[in-house]
């Protein structure tokens, strides 16, 4: 009998998993995948209700009602320009399937988010990891590993999960010394939280050279990751193409409508930014006086270093606060099996959470001491 089988670029891919599967019983504190911590604008509950007639309906082929909110917001004239998709994966994935061949070469990071070796792979590139100094994207390492195979350069700014983010005039000198045939990707998912007067996000660069590509996510900074929104911005020809690669329906008209209603809700934008400008030092502060190595973030994420010895490793403190229905992100498929990730909750959340980190580290001093 024939058997099916998948492409041999795919067999070997590992499936994604969250700590977010199952149900759990009672109260859950959810730090571990990067959501806004205020939850959306209470204008996206307005604008919800006001299409729940008209769920029936597919979104507008243009979905311009959220195109218009985006150029408006961000001061971006062409709309042919902006290509929004289902989540920044969708056009992640698109890129990949629009860019790289077999046998094709995509430079990651080492501590880049890890979806891009897994859509080179999918598309059947050969993923190229450029080594980080110190946590922080090495340009010198990336443009040691460019060659005349290399289609895309893969740049999470700032990066996730490290939190650490290379200014603008480090991303000019990766752009300037690249082949004008390699597609820079800026991914600027967290770039709202970054408040450095040398960061970027990439705009600018993108309407100034014709091989840069800027992505940007709902998901993050306005608390919309249920519905999956993410946008490009991009040269116009590489947005015909993405246009042309994307599914036609892939972002719900509920999507559109709360995305340009979040746009328009300044206020609690401000209110976002306020809350994590107040909890990552915070936070941060509580791990250090616990005696964990707390890394510099940019973001609306820590990431925390926690000692092999006497039971306080990471896995150990991780099972500890999952008992505890505290998810956090241990970060082994990154390499970094001592680190684990938390994301910014609620203040709520984060007295909750120091306290069960503080019994954690009691509670492992005390059974060895």
């Amino acid at each position: 009998m024939p058997v099916i089988t998948p492409r041999p670029a795919v067999q070997p891919l590992v499936r994604y998993t969250s700590s977010l599967k199952g149900r759990r019983e009672g109260r859950v504190i959810r730090l571990s995948v990067n959501e806004g911590a205020l939850g959306p604008s209470p204008r996206v509950a307005a604008a919800l209700d006001r299409v729940k007639d008209d769920l029936h309906r597919y979104p507008p082929l243009g979905l311009e009602p959220l195109v218009e909110a985006i150029g408006a917001h961000h001061g971006i004239d062409d709309a042919d320009r902006l290509v929004i998709g289902c989540g920044s994966d969708e056009l992640l994935s698109c890129l990949c399937q629009a860019y790289v061949d077999p046998g094709d070469e995509v430079i990651v990071t080492q501590y880049g988010f890890l979806l891009y070796r897994h859509l080179t792979l999918m598309a059947g590139g050969v993923p190229k990891v450029a080594e980080d100094h110190d946590f922080t994207v090495s340009v010198d390492n990336i443009l040691a590993l460019v060659s005349e195979r290399t289609r895309i350069v893969f740049l999470a700014n700032p990066n996730n999960p490290t939190g650490t983010y290379l200014p603008q005039r480090e991303v000019q000198r990766l752009r300037d010394s690249l082949p004008e045939s390699v597609l820079l990707v800026v991914d600027a998912a967290y770039a709202e939280y970054v408040q450095r007067n040398d960061y970027s996000s990439g705009k600018a660069m993108v309407e100034a050279h014709e091989n840069v590509v800027m992505l940007r996510t709902f998901s993050k900074f306005h608390g919309l990751a249920g519905l999956r929104i993410g946008w490009a911005y991009c040269p116009a020809d590489i947005a015909a193409t993405l246009a042309t690669v994307k599914p036609p329906y892939g972002v719900s008209l509920a999507a559109v409508e709360a995305g340009a209603a979040s746009l328009g809700d300044h206020d609690f934008q401000e209110r976002s930014l306020r809350h994590n400008q107040e909890m990552v030092p915070w936070f941060s502060a509580r791990m250090a006086a616990l005696g964990l190595h707390v890394e510099p973030t940019v973001a609306n994420f820590v990431m925390l270093r926690f000692p092999r010895e006497n039971g306080r490793d990471a896995d150990a403190a991780r099972l500890f606060l999952d008992a505890r229905n505290i998810l956090v992100r241990k970060l082994d498929d990154y390499g970094l099996p001592d680190h684990v990730r938390v994301s910014m909750g609620t203040r709520d959340e984060m007295d909750i959470t120091v306290a069960a980190i503080a019994e954690f580290l009691r509670t492992a001093d005390a059974a060895n001491g």
